[in-house]
């Protein structure tokens, strides 16, 4: 097979890129911020997806110092539904250094962007090469494959040890003197032309220079290292109700009737800074009412009566899946205190939308409303 001719593979992507590139808001400014967001947001999820949440989050925070000043819980619940939280936090907490440390202004340094949260190898990359035009190569899972059948590559493209390998490659391919369309372009023929099922070679613009189109070999290519099987939890959910003098008297004073109570997990891993109905896992042998008892009492410090199956539901997270089972019963005793949570209030039922909760708690919310709407 003939050694790729670089600059004719450029021009000939470049050209492709130029005219069939999709529309994306993104794509219409040179605004290092709003490029920022967008990168933030297209790390493990669908453009489509991304669609939906990225004008409305512009609107909300036009600028750096916008989002720098708003309250972590408002930037969460506009994220509300997107997933991969520590992604918002990140972006949250890196806007207030820039506008304390930087003077509000984002670094045109990949060295210095680099060192802020949540910032990676491939999010300083793309950013730094769309809106500075800086010559660095970024390389996600798109451009792993569309570099895997250039060059007919075997090795597993989820194998940490392959990174160094894909990220040689890209540097020797980008176009130095439009290294943002270059890296886009990579990116959209991954998407578009080069996916992971059914690649579209014949309409390809550099399938003349891919090894394993010319060889027929297009769908060995990419190689995944088989994952280990995805452990699956069970967990039992209880919203509690204070429901007042025509059921269960409240025995605190200080938690008026008629409320639920919801807790907010900490800031730090999974999900972290949303609310979410005190829970837990069950143990061995343990029925799923058992073992809601048993989460609430001590993660809140309640005594619950009067349990109630309301439904169950899963959830797959990219690691683990979980069926939940939720109950509704009612405050009979107790004080609030926290193990685990980081914080615990008692809501009316309408309060609900202020919050940010966790996609799994939206598949049982809208039941919960209907039922006591």
């Amino acid at each position: 097979m003939k050694k790729i001719d670089y600059p004719h593979f450029r021009t000939a992507l470049l050209e492709w890129f130029n005219t069939y590139q999709r529309e994306m808001p993104w794509r219409n400014t040179g605004d290092a911020y709003r490029i920022w967001v967008s990168e933030v947001m297209l790390q493990q999820t669908q453009v489509k997806k991304v669609m939906e949440y990225y004008q409305k989050f512009i609107d909300r925070f036009p600028t750096v110092q916008h989002l720098a000043e708003a309250e972590l819980q408002t930037v969460l619940k506009l994220w509300e539904g997107l997933g991969y939280y520590t992604r918002a936090r990140n972006l949250h907490k890196a806007a207030q250094i820039i506008v304390k440390e930087l003077d509000g202004e984002i670094p045109d340094d990949y060295a210095a962007f680099r060192k802020l949260p949540g910032v990676g190898d491939y999010s300083a990359a793309a950013v730094q090469s769309i809106a500075f035009n800086a010559p660095y190569a970024a390389v996600d899972g798109n451009v792993k494959r569309v570099l895997a059948r250039l060059f007919y590559m075997k090795i597993p493209i989820n194998d940490a040890s392959a990174t160094r390998q894909f990220q040689e490659k890209a540097d020797a391919f980008l176009a130095q003197d439009a290294p943002g369309n270059f890296n886009q372009a990579m990116m959209e023929l991954g998407a578009t032309v080069c996916r992971p099922q059914s690649p579209t070679c014949i309409v390809c613009p550099v399938h003349s220079f891919c090894q394993a189109f010319q060889t027929a070999r297009q769908d060995e290519v990419p190689v995944r290292r088989k994952a280990k099987p995805i452990p699956e939890y069970h967990l039992a959910v209880g919203v509690i109700h204070k429901v007042g003098a025509a059921g269960v008297l409240a025995e605190s004073a200080e938690e008026p009737a008629g409320e639920i109570l919801i807790t907010q997990r900490p800031l730090d891993g999974l999900l972290g800074g949303l609310w979410e109905f005190p829970g837990g896992r069950l143990a061995e042998g343990e029925t799923a009412e058992e073992a809601c008892r048993r989460n609430i009492a001590e993660t809140v410090n309640l005594a619950v009566d009067n349990l109630t199956y309301l439904t169950r539901v899963r959830h797959a997270f990219t690691h683990f899946k979980i069926v939940v089972d939720v109950f509704q019963c009612e405050y009979l005793a107790g004080e609030v205190a926290l193990n685990g949570p980081i914080n615990a209030k008692w809501i009316r039922f309408e309060e609900i939308e202020q919050y940010p909760f966790p996609r799994s708690n939206h598949k049982f919310i809208p039941m919960l409303n209907k039922r006591n709407g």
